[in-house]
Formats: C-alpha cells, structure tokens, sequence
C-alpha cells in the first residue's frame, strides 16, 4: 500500500475542511480526486506530504507514518529534517508552477537533487537532461521560465519533481492556470507516468482526462469522501446526490 489515510480531520480556526477522510492507493496506482472548490481536495493532498498538520488521523506513504512518529496512542511530531526527507519521497506539482525566475529550465531542475540529495553534478544533470527530453523540452534547458508559455512552465515544474526520483507523485489541479489551448501537453506528460506505472494522486476537474487515466476516483463534498469507484462507476452511475449534482454541471 502506497498511501494510506485513516480518519483524517483538518480545520482552520472553526471552518472545518475536512472530516474523516479515508482513502487507501495501491503502489502503481492513479487517482484522481474531484470535487467542487471548497470540499477538501487541495487541504488533504497538502496533508499526505505534510505541508499541512492534521488535526486527527493517521497518513502512511510507502508504510511510514508521515510528520510523526506514534508512540502507544500519542503522536509526536518529527523535526523538520525527517520529515523534509520524507517529503523527498513524494513529488508536488502545484497549480501554479512556482519556478525560480532567475534560474534557467535546466537549473530549476537541478536544485533540490543537488541541494536536498546531495548528487554528483553530473549525473544529476544527465538525469535532469532526460527528464527535460521526456516533457518535451530538450531544447529549453538554457532559458528563463519567464521565455516559457504557461505550459511549457507546467512541464519543468513536473521534471523538477521527477527529479527527485519520488514514490508518489501528488497533483493539484496542475492544469487550472493553463489556457485552454495548453492543457493537452501537460495532461500528456501525466498520461505518460501512468503508463509507466507511477503511483499518482491528481486533483483534477478534467472529467475526461480522470475517466481515461484514473484506476479509481474518489468523489469529495464538504470535506468527506461521498463516493468512491472505477471511472466507469463513478462517471457514468454516480449514487450519491451531490455527486450527480456536481456531474451535471459539467466540469
């Protein structure tokens, strides 16, 4: 089991956003997690990787309890080094790419192996330059993020996660800043990774691209897992009411 949440609850003073939430992913697995804006998605996938502290549950990635370390029925929080090496396992791509300006492609790539993993420049650099050439931009590695279309920004903030060489692979929403003209080629990288049997959770609103790529998906609505299934369940014979509700919009 790569991921594994067990009950999880977060609030933010008294808004509470997410209430018990319960969702296992196997090793090689895709899902994707729709929603209405508001219902949790973002806050749990923040969760996994700890950029947010639950306030109950449990999250285990690759069997390793995340952000702390439990002892009877008490958890402790780890320092902020095992738990910056425990994110080093997981790849993020935001829905804003957050590329260093002032770095060309190939340097934004390169930071965190060098910085975080201590690589051999050179062969972090070999692995990067493959990386560039699986999303597309070979050609790029030279240039500044402000000379790349949103798409092409999209791409390097993928390679730079796979950089890392990660288990897990989490996205949030990675094409809602994009034109539409330009959330082909992103959604075409993903497509890809899941070929090769990356384990991915992707927050998403791309209906088409979750019923094409997705094992499962999991449905969320004020801040629970309402429903749960295959893309075929899920898509074409939802149960839930406020799943056919949000169905019926067309997202």
């Amino acid at each position: 089991m790569m991921v594994r949440a067990q009950n999880v609850w977060k609030s933010y003073g008294t808004l509470q956003v997410l209430k018990g939430v319960t969702i296992e992913v196997e090793a090689g697995e895709v899902v994707c997690l729709l929603g209405s804006s508001g219902s949790g998605k973002t806050t749990f996938l923040r969760c996994i990787n700890h950029l947010e502290r639950v306030d109950a549950g449990l999250i285990f990635v690759d069997g390793a309890l995340v952000g702390y370390r439990q002892i009877e029925n008490k958890l402790y929080e780890l320092p902020e080094r095992i738990v910056a090496q425990q994110r080093s396992h997981m790849g993020m791509v935001f829905q804003h790419f957050n590329l260093f300006p002032h770095m060309t492609v190939l340097e934004n790539v390169l930071r965190a192996p060098l910085c975080v993993k201590r690589e051999v420049r050179a062969d972090a650099t070999k692995y990067a330059q493959t990386l560039l050439k699986r999303v597309g931009l070979a050609d790029k590695v030279d240039v500044y993020p402000s000379q790349l279309s949103g798409g092409q920004q999209q791409r390097v903030a993928i390679a730079r996660a796979l950089a890392m060489r990660p288990k897990l692979m989490l996205f949030d929403e990675p094409t809602s800043s994009l034109d539409p003209e330009l959330v082909g080629e992103v959604l075409s990288v993903i497509r890809d990774l899941a070929k090769d049997g990356m384990t991915m959770i992707v927050v998403t609103h791309e209906l088409a691209f979750a019923r094409d790529v997705a094992d499962r998906i999991f449905f969320m609505h004020e801040g629970r897992v309402a429903e749960s299934g295959t893309p075929e369940q899920l898509l074409n014979n939802p149960q839930e009411v406020s799943t056919k509700a949000f169905l019926s919009r067309g997202f």
